[in-house]
């Protein structure tokens, strides 16, 4: 089995592939929603091939994972980078929690004849393509001994998927995870437009792990230098004989979660240690429906190499103050929800909205941008609604002050460029115009009255062409990323703060381009979002979401 320790990352500095590029550009504007018509997609929900949400290797060794009995964890500041969590020893419990607060369950939704699971990690429309693997040194708690194991949520398991030669020296400084996509699952309700959505999950994902980490006092380590097809070769993803009849799965990405942070990763002297594979993927769904344009995506957007990364060095923000908050930081991860409706009448004070804001700041110290190895290039803009000491209106959130110029010039439509009155100039908001624009909102966000009837909703706008064109097609999912990234801290911001958040993935993006008076693609939305009080569906019955698993077997009960 090839392992983060023996099998060596692409190192080449080639240049970008320009008609790659174009392609991922033209995948881009055909998947874009238009007020007078919308990206391709079924037309309809074929209830009859859902997808099941979770993914087993039949026939693999288990492991099932402790479930924390008692919130023994930090405060929520530390989720935020204020002060820094013990390190905790890697147990198998540590791992346990580890998983369950990046890749679990957080409850189980019910109403007559029908209940759902909610994770810990958001997913667009609740359909989760994202999978997790654990690349894992030989512990005593470990009887398979060092190997990858896929994460069952459902059973909060690790599967596992092979084993090492026991020649392999352990890694003392931590373990591995894996990300991988199951386009399906999101193109049986979207269409084309689902490797978008598939790519924000990925950043939601990867911001999770790294919440998790630092509940436990460990960091997490994003590595770029791995190619899709040394990832896929890590984690299995590219045997046949696994996936005979099932949903392939695209490698996405790899992290390092550093547990000591004093020891250097050991190299195996073996090159490629010979290994067992075990298991079979299950069958999510009995047929399907083919979207050969997200295919191609796929391909065009395959990480082949590394790029060297060109842009600016960060901007270098104050520290974060502590949040509004008594709740520990575990309680706050398990309560994340997407909201489904805003009550339309209650705000936010500015306070409130600066420091929810901040949190998405790039800071090199606290979570989850210090799992970023690249500079920002998302920024914030703002449709303010009922924020009390601002003004309604349009604002922007720079969170890289190098692109003020650049984004200035680029604002064709803009009327202001203003800091809000009694506001240190050092506070990274400029007024862009003033005036109500929650019909605006709404519209932009396909007509959806959640953008208008929260405190605020944001579009996420995205240097784009010239981050493809220096670094490659693959860059377009790293952006999405890290829009999924800014999603996560929002989400969990939002909770801090009294209120609630939602990500929004059905927006007209030329609309706001021209609200903005952005022409080409120099700059490009990838996501949106939105924040207010929330209005509880008082139908559904919330249930403990491992309420399913019984006692004993060397599991801590919820």
């Amino acid at each position: 089995m090839p392992s983060p320790r023996n099998l060596k990352p692409t190192t080449a500095n080639n240049s970008s592939d320009p008609d790659a590029v174009d392609d991922i550009i033209a995948y881009h504007d055909r998947t874009k929603h238009h007020p007078e018509f919308y990206a391709r997609g079924p037309g309809g929900l074929d209830w009859a091939t859902q997808p099941d949400p979770f993914r087993r290797f039949n026939g693999s060794p288990m492991l099932k994972l402790p479930l924390a009995d008692r919130d023994n964890t930090p405060a929520a500041a530390i989720l935020f980078g204020v002060g820094v969590a013990s390190p905790q020893p890697f147990t198998v419990k540590a791992l346990g929690l580890f998983f369950e607060l990046s890749m679990g369950l957080s409850a189980r939704k019910e109403i007559p004849g029908m209940s759902w699971y909610l994770r810990m990690n958001p997913s667009s429309g609740n359909l989760h393509p994202t999978e997790a693997y654990a690349v894992l040194p030989a512990r005593e708690w470990l009887p398979g001994g060092a190997g990858v194991y896929h994460y069952a949520p459902l059973a909060h398991a690790l599967e596992q998927r092979a084993c090492q030669s026991p020649s392999a020296r352990p890694d003392t400084a931590g373990f591995c995870v894996g990300l991988s996509s199951i386009t399906w699952r999101e193109a049986w309700k979207y269409g084309e437009r689902a490797f978008r959505y598939c790519q924000h999950d990925v950043g939601h994902a990867l911001a999770t792990l790294r919440y998790a980490a630092a509940v436990l006092g460990w960091r997490v380590e994003l590595l770029p230098g791995w190619d899709d097809a040394q990832l896929a070769r890590l984690l299995g993803l590219d045997r046949p004989e696994d996936f005979a009849d099932a949903e392939r799965e695209t490698p996405e990405l790899l992290v390092r979660v550093k547990v000591n942070e004093t020891a250097e990763p050991t190299p195996s002297p073996v090159a490629d240690a010979p290994v067992e594979w075990f298991g079979r993927a299950n069958q999510l769904s009995r047929s399907h429906v083919e979207w050969p344009v997200i295919d191609d995506a796929i391909a065009v957007s395959e990480r082949k190499s590394v790029v060297a990364d060109k842009s600016v060095i960060p901007a270098l923000w104050p520290p974060p103050g502590p949040p509004a908050c008594a709740h520990s930081s575990g309680q706050l991860i398990r309560q994340r929800r997407s909201a489904v409706n805003f009550d339309g009448v209650t705000g936010i004070t500015r306070e409130k909205f600066l420091a929810i804001l901040d949190t998405t700041l790039p800071r090199s110290s606290a979570p989850p941008f210090d799992a970023w190895p690249f500079p920002p290039r998302l920024h914030l803009v703002l449709f303010v609604h009922r924020v009390t000491g601002l003004e309604p209106g349009m604002y922007l959130w720079l969170r890289a002050p190098a692109d003020a110029e650049t984004l200035r010039h680029a604002f064709r439509a803009v009327p202001d460029w203003e800091v809000p009155a009694d506001l240190s100039p050092t506070v990274p908001l400029r007024r862009l115009g003033r005036g109500d624009l929650r019909d605006f909102a709404r519209t932009l966000s396909c007509q959806q009255d959640i953008a208008a009837d929260g405190a605020f909703s944001l579009g996420m706008l995205a240097r784009f062409e010239p981050v493809l064109r220096e670094r490659g097609a693959a860059a377009w999912r790293e952006l999405f990323w890290e829009s999924g990234m800014i999603g996560q801290a929002l989400y969990l911001a939002a909770e801090a703060a009294g209120v609630r958040g939602t990500g929004i993935g059905c927006y007209f993006d030329e609309v706001l381009h021209r609200a903005l008076g952005l022409t080409g693609h120099d700059w490009q939305s990838l996501y949106h979002f939105t924040i207010g009080n929330p209005v509880e569906d008082l139908r559904l019955r919330t249930v403990p979401p491992y309420a399913h698993l019984e006692m004993g077997d060397g599991r801590i009960g919820c």
